[in-house]
């Protein structure tokens, strides 16, 4: 049984200083977003230089997001305890250092060290924008006007990520990556500690730190799990499955001393409230068909549609745009049509866009891809709606406990997409092109690595002269983004659904929750 607490905000803060801490934090939160995706441009340049082997460089790309992922829990209980604006400064100034400790390094070991400090920094920054907002905002009507904006910018941050990095390469080294953080910290850290109000959980009670370690394991080993499950494109995998199996076993420990404590870690009894599950829903099955979508997609840009690096960046903004206007756009509609037709309505939005990419010929075009693409970005702004929903449904003790439980299910949504979606997109990859007349002169070993993936297929088309392999290989990846296309779509139709029975009809993002 846990007990009622309450959070104490240290100072009062006036509208236009409220405001000022949605600009700050929404600001610092992109930094957070684009540092996701940004580094996957900058990694062949990084390769040529410091030559890491093929497991360091996974582990560049992947030691960020799993340190993050372990560590969101735990961070915003020590958070709650400590003060959320401290906390926020802390990540903040670790952001600031490992992007500065670029410079120095020169090995594939210090950029993977370097990543691992940068994932602790997220990890204290991400929830803690949620939580601020939350406690900052009494007015539900104003408080979802500032998680729009919140919003708006994690969907731009993630899909500027991509034409940034690929801006910066063609001006700068690869150190650009990470440089690119150091201005917009420097701005975060003086102007949150000039705007920014503390904010505190009072008597929240011992740290419990056996918890805070199953957490911590838990999280990792799934999320690593998943993300070996889809570079593999496999589930018969004895290591990865060993991994899932320690991490569900460290997790349902956790949930299970949770459940148990007066002070627990984390209080799931948020999930008794129904919108508050239902947008935690949302945002882990949109997720789930978002990432691996935009991943797919990018590959075919680049790959078969011929796009550069930046100019793939440039044809995926317009989806950022569209995001990001229709999350502003959602709450004032969500007071008009209601807040469970606006979330259901814009899930299934975004799962007709993705059906079209399935429907689509077999020979692909921009136009149709971004009309899609369009479409997704539009419906997955109602995620702003989902976000209100669960700060409506948490009290402001549980602020910090809500905004981890948000996090976490983008994250563990966005890599179980990528595992899953990913897998079958290169199953069917490989059965269609298993078919190639032009794979069969390349020889049995060129042969399989075209397999592995379209771009090993294109190096290998180049290298030994046979044009009709890449295009082959393009068919095949088209057919198998369609198929990706199709079970995302069909998956956020049937989240969409979802969330439309679990939200109350009288749920409203302006304080009426039932």
């Amino acid at each position: 049984m846990t007990t009622t607490l309450q959070t104490s905000v240290t100072e009062p803060v006036s509208t236009r200083r409220a405001w000022a801490a949605v600009a700050v934090l929404s600001a610092s939160l992109l930094v957070v977003t684009m540092d996701m995706t940004i580094l996957n441009i900058a990694l062949p340049e990084m390769s040529a230089q410091l030559r890491p082997t093929a497991t360091q460089q996974l582990w560049i790309i992947d030691a960020y997001s799993l340190v993050l992922a372990g560590l969101l829990v735990s961070v915003a209980a020590i958070a709650d305890r400590i003060g959320r604006k401290r906390m926020l400064m802390t990540g903040y100034a670790i952001f600031l250092v490992a992007s500065l400790l670029v410079l120095l390094a020169d090995t594939a070991e210090s950029v993977i060290a370097l990543r691992v400090f940068l994932g602790v920094g997220g990890a204290m920054i991400m929830p803690n924008t949620l939580s601020l907002i939350r406690v900052i905002f009494t007015d539900a009507s104003q408080r979802a006007t500032a998680l729009s904006i919140w919003a708006a910018v994690s969907g731009l941050g993630a899909a500027v990520g991509p034409f940034v990095g690929g801006f910066l390469l063609e001006h700068f080294s690869w150190h650009a990556a990470f440089l690119v953080n150091v201005p917009l910290m420097v701005f975060a850290i003086a102007a949150g500690l000039l705007i920014l109000p503390e904010s505190r959980v009072a008597d929240a009670g011992p740290w419990d730190a056996r918890a805070a370690a199953l957490s911590l394991v838990g999280m990792v080993l799934v999320v690593w799990a998943l993300k070996d499950f889809g570079k593999e494109a496999t589930f018969a995998n004895p290591t990865a499955l060993g991994a899932l199996a320690v991490g569900l076993v460290a997790l349902v420990w956790f949930v299970r001393r949770c459940l148990r404590s007066e002070h627990p870690l984390l209080d799931l009894g948020l999930f008794r409230n129904r919108p508050f599950s239902a947008g935690i829903i949302a945002a882990l099955g949109t997720t789930f068909a978002m990432l691996a979508a935009l991943l797919l997609l990018t590959q075919w840009l680049q790959l078969v549609d011929d796009a550069s690096p930046i100019e793939s960046g440039i044809k995926l903004i317009p989806v950022a745009l569209a995001a990001a206007a229709a999350s502003l756009l959602a709450p004032p509609l969500a007071r008009v049509l209601g807040a469970r037709a606006v979330l259901a309505g814009g899930l299934a939005l975004a799962g007709v866009g993705l059906l079209a990419v399935g429907f689509g010929p077999d020979v692909l075009s921009y136009r149709l891809v971004l009309v899609a693409m369009l479409l997704v970005g539009t419906g997955t702004g109602s995620l702003a709606i989902a976000s209100a929903m669960i700060m409506l449904g948490s009290p402001e003790d549980k602020a910090g406990n809500a905004g981890a439980l948000e996090e976490t299910s983008y994250e563990l949504g966005g890599t179980l997409g990528v595992a899953v979606l990913g897998s079958i997109s290169a199953l069917v990859y490989r059965d269609r092109l298993a078919g190639s007349e032009a794979l069969e002169q390349v020889g049995p070993e060129a042969a399989q690595h075209a397999q592995d993936s379209l771009g090993a297929a294109v190096a290998t088309s180049e290298q030994l002269g046979v044009p009709g392999l890449a295009a082959d290989a393009g068919a095949a990846f088209t057919q198998s983004l369609q198929t990706a296309g199709l079970v995302g779509g069909v998956l956020m139709l049937a989240v969409a659904a979802a969330v439309f029975v679990m939200t109350p009809r009288e749920t409203g993002i302006s304080g009426s929750t039932h």
